[in-house]
């Protein structure tokens, strides 16, 4: 009986060690800035569902294109209407890896450089995106921030506007807290 204790206690011992613990969210925020000398063109989307796996650095990213707010309700329309395409294309998504999950440390409040890469997801377009940002520890918690550009083009975004009143190039930031 002290052995199949003994060697229960170990058993778990060993899966708490290789336990891996996955950070979620569904109220990160995404920030799309296509502004250009003529027009501000600004979206904020407040309802962004993310998970991140601290051992393997996984990270999901994920989207609904309706949920982009604008100071501009017809601009919020022709984004959702003409740009996007909302109702044919409802959602953008990015899947990949934190290749430098190794240097961050969940257990040690700091910053940390992070360098995401994986496929990003747009209009039903996938390209692969390389991008830096930073992991901000506090008491246990991870926020991931980071900022990259995408040309509209290449998502399959046209629109009479892009290159006069909306930049050719958009860019994009994340701020997720996660639990």
């Amino acid at each position: 009986m002290k052995k199949a204790t003994l060697l229960l206690f170990f058993a778990g011992l060993s899966f708490g060690l290789h336990a891996q613990k996955i950070f979620s969210t569904t109220t990160g925020q995404i920030r799309f800035n296509a502004s250009s000398p003529l027009e501000k063109v600004i979206g904020i989307n407040n309802q962004v569902d993310s998970k991140m796996v601290d051992k393997t650095g996984q990270v999901i990213f994920s989207a609904l294109i309706k949920s982009f707010k604008f100071e501009n309700q017809l601009m919020e329309d022709h984004f959702n209407e003409n740009y996007l395409e909302s109702s044919k294309f409802p959602k953008a998504e990015f899947r990949g890896f934190i290749t430098n999950i190794g240097t961050v440390n969940f257990a040690k409040d700091g910053k940390y450089t992070a360098n995401f890469s994986g496929t990003l997801t747009i209009h039903s377009v996938s390209q692969k995106v390389s991008t830096t940002g930073e992991i901000t520890i506090a008491k246990g918690t991870p926020t991931v921030n980071g900022a990259f550009k995408v040309k509209l083009a290449d998502y399959g975004i046209t629109g009479s506007y892009i290159g006069g009143k909306i930049a050719n190039e958009a860019e994009v930031t994340v701020n997720c807290k996660y639990q």
